[in-house]
């Protein structure tokens, strides 16, 4: 697997598709490197993951993005990152911090979210190693755990608490401007991947949040075309 190639599966969810299309854009805008993308998509992957939607839910990616490391057949680094997300800064950056010490590398967030209802009204859980999983560098030969089966059987908490590794010593650190929290956190000039957690700014309920004026100008690139 060639390490100059940068693999970035994307959680893909049909209510908000605008969202997958415009982080592709900003990261493929900012990148010095090849990307290849693959979204995350639940109808692309019948046979392979059949659990049935828990009502905790917020995503229909929610718990398919575990299946990264299989999708990768195990071999090199992959990064998975949910869809609400805006990079402003070289995406190659984030995969230079890739350490073969480590199984999986994260933002260790540690906060409590503000709000009780996110986008949609859907609950806003509240648990240990929250939005760890939302953004993850996985080394794919390392979470051989991760099969289809423990997938689709393993408890919410099991895979986005990082249960089916061995301990939190196989769970590297990341700087938190590599995901970081819209609304949670204060602005910040120097972030590099911001993640609109409670609700992209497509909602209009978060129009006016922080970076939506930037996703806003990466959208309409998205649909725009070169006339005559």
């Amino acid at each position: 697997m060639k390490d100059d190639l940068i693999r970035i599966f994307i959680g893909f969810d049909s209510k908000e598709i605008v969202a997958y299309h415009v982080l592709c854009q900003s990261i493929v805008e900012h990148s010095s490197a090849p990307v290849a993308f693959f979204p995350i998509v639940l109808n692309n992957l019948g046979g392979i993951f059949n659990r049935e939607r828990n009502p905790l839910q917020s995503t229909e990616f929610s718990f398919s993005r575990f299946l990264v490391p299989y999708l990768s057949n195990y071999e090199g680094w992959s990064i998975f990152m949910d869809c609400d997300m805006l990079a402003r800064a070289d995406i190659a950056k984030l995969w230079s911090l890739r350490d073969d010490r480590y199984a999986a590398m994260c933002v260790k967030h540690d906060y409590v979210p503000k709000v009780e209802t996110k986008f949609l009204g859907q609950t806003q859980t509240k648990y240990e190693k929250k939005n760890w999983s939302s953004m993850i560098l996985f080394n794919n030969a390392r979470c051989e755990a991760l099969t289809r089966d423990y997938v689709n059987t393993a408890t919410g908490l099991q895979l986005h608490q990082f249960k089916w590794l061995a301990n939190d010593e196989q769970i590297g650190a990341i700087p938190v401007v590599w995901n970081y929290l819209v609304n949670e956190y204060e602005y910040r000039e120097d972030a590099n991947l911001v993640h609109f957690t409670d609700g992209g700014p497509y909602f209009d309920e978060y129009r006016n949040d922080d970076y939506a004026p930037e996703w806003f100008a990466m959208r309409d690139r998205v649909v725009s075309v070169q006339q005559k």
